[in-house]
């Protein structure tokens, strides 16, 4: 027997709810907020505690700061990216070249 729509509606409410409330909180009072995936203020502190770093290593001439400063912005650079998640079929499609 096929699966009713309010069913799967009622599925859907559970799973996002259970994924990221604050959004779903934010859609019941009828003013969304942005989804966790576009929620970037974290790692917009990362790159600029990490550039901060690498600037103060250049200063002060210290290999270790600049060193740990270029690490902290990468990392701050990937987290900002919007497609963290790699797609999982991406490794078996052929590549067009």
């Amino acid at each position: 027997m096929p699966q009713s729509d309010d069913d799967r509606l009622v599925d859907l409410a559970a799973r996002l709810e259970h994924e990221d409330p604050r959004f779903a909180r934010s859609l019941a009072t009828g003013r969304p907020a942005r989804p966790r995936e576009y929620r970037r203020a974290g790692a917009w502190w990362v790159l600029v505690i990490g550039l901060g770093m690498l600037v103060a290593g250049i200063v002060v001439p210290d290999g270790l700061l600049i060193a740990a400063g270029l690490v902290t912005s990468g990392i701050g650079v990937q987290l900002i990216d919007p497609h963290r998640c790699p797609d999982e079929n991406a490794a078996r499609r052929p590549s067009p070249y």
